[in-house]
């Protein structure tokens, strides 16, 4: 009888599996250093080119319009980025690949569009305007399979919950650690006793290397659920999206809600017109990243008595009066402003939790139903409504701003401190009412709601 065994076969070599905690403990890390980017960029671009680059109203208002359209053009690429991911098929899997080769594009672009040259401005405004389309692609290449990895990564709906939460609460610590230090690094790289523009080009390339360099941690470690499915073709994936309704309400009230991110994105500009200069935006954005990190921590713990929709129709409700009170109250006194914030960025931190975890449940959902599991697409849909939001806040942040006539060196006015107060609070309260709508509709089956679906 003669042996099976080929003595010249070298032996397999054993494949490394990482643990579901050492997955987890990769993502949050690698999302705390994308968030550490996006946060500089999404809280200073605007700051750094009203007071660095010294705009004028009128190229301000400009640059309010290249903003928006890029973020919605961004939001609408976003799902065919999805369709790209889902239609992906190599040995490393479908999501992961993009990760890896999005990184350095990303830290590059993000270094470029605060690098605006000492030109004309109408110079100015094509050199960013070019540069800010572009990084906006790139950047989604790099957003969407982190988040459809997450998805993918951990089947399990309760530690999925509990994953999403840490990537919440850590990405809101890159929010306060950006917050708080770029404006400190930007100083010290001026090499002078003022903060430049040439500061502030020399510490967002720092921060943008550090933050996409951890990025790819999400390359590394975590490994897909593998996929046994042929491609889909666009119109397959398009279908299979627009038929989850659960989904499309949870984009809808979204939208709708985007004057939450409106203090995020005009936040250290208001604080220069109420109070004169930036000093004291490191007070204000440490109350709603605190917020956001304890909101963050505890949601998921919450979500597995209470759903998301009843958590998100709460925090809408909250936020509208915490507004609208933060109005009546004024900006004089700043430690009552404080306050405030630090409940607006508690509401803000359930509603993330909230939307993404619902998210998921969707496309968990419509895999049931449809036998389709599209990761990319679907949670190409997350990184759509953010930009949106984004792009909707800064537009009517910056209307605020034009019709205040507020720019750099101009005379502050209490009627141009009362308009910008308004875009931070009023416009906030009326954005959280009209996403109500959309939430309240939300369930995963024709009688099963989603406080009894994945997390109870």
């Amino acid at each position: 009888m003669t042996s099976t065994t080929d003595p010249t076969r070298k032996p397999l070599k054993a494949v490394w599996m990482p643990t579901p905690r050492a997955q987890s403990t990769a993502i949050v890390t690698a999302a705390f250093g994308q968030n550490l980017v996006y946060a500089t960029v999404s809280t200073f671009l605007l700051f750094y080119l009203v007071e660095y680059v010294g705009l004028s109203v009128g190229a301000i208002a400009v640059v309010t319009v290249v903003l928006t359209v890029a973020r919605i053009v961004d939001a609408i690429a976003d799902p065919f980025v999805g369709t790209l991911v889902d239609r992906t098929r190599t040995r490393w899997g479908k999501l992961r690949p993009f990760i890896l080769f999005s990184a350095a594009p990303v830290a590059l672009l993000t270094a470029l569009i605060f690098a605006v040259p000492d030109i004309d401005e109408s110079g100015q405004l094509v050199y960013f305007t070019i540069c800010y389309l572009v990084w906006g692609f790139v950047y989604a290449a790099c957003d969407v399979p982190l988040w459809g990895l997450i998805g993918s990564a951990f089947p399990d709906q309760t530690r999925r919950a509990r994953v999403i939460g840490n990537v919440r609460a850590f990405g809101a610590i890159a929010i306060g650690l950006s917050t708080l230090g770029a404006p400190k690094l930007a100083a010290a790289l001026s090499f002078g006793p003022d903060t430049t523009a040439a500061g502030w080009s020399r510490a967002v390339a720092v921060i943008a290397v550090v933050g996409m360099g951890i990025f790819l941690l999400a390359f590394f470690v975590p490994r897909e659920r593998a996929t046994t499915t042929e491609p889909l073709g666009f119109r397959q994936l398009f279908g299979t999206l627009f038929q989850n309704k659960p989904l499309l309400l949870v984009l809808l009230g979204s939208v709708l809600g985007f004057g939450r991110s409106i203090v995020q994105a005009g936040g250290a500009v208001f604080v220069v017109v109420a109070y004169g200069s930036d000093e004291n935006f490191t007070l204000v954005g440490a109350a709603i990243i605190a917020g956001m990190v304890i909101a963050a921590f505890t949601t998921p713990v919450v979500m597995r008595r209470v759903s998301g929709r009843t958590l998100i129709l709460f925090s809408a409700v909250a936020a509208a009066i915490i507004y609208v009170g933060m109005y009546f109250a004024g900006f004089e006194n700043l430690i009552v402003l404080v306050v405030f914030i630090f409940l607006s960025g508690l509401m803000l931190g359930v509603f993330l939790v909230a939307q993404t975890t619902m998210i998921a449940d969707a496309v968990d959902y419509a895999e049931q139903k449809t036998g389709v599991r599209n990761d990319g697409i679907s949670f190409a849909t997350l990184t759509f409504v953010t930009k949106v939001m984004s792009a909707f806040s800064v537009l009517a942040f910056g209307i605020f701003i034009v019709i205040a006539g507020y720019q750099d060196g101009v005379t502050v006015t209490p009627q141009m401190q009362d308009t910008v107060f308004l875009a931070i609070t009023i416009l906030p309260a009326v954005s959280c009412v009209a996403s109500l709508v959309p939430f309240f509709f939300y369930k995963l089956g024709p009688q099963e709601p989603v406080a009894d679906l994945g997390l109870s």
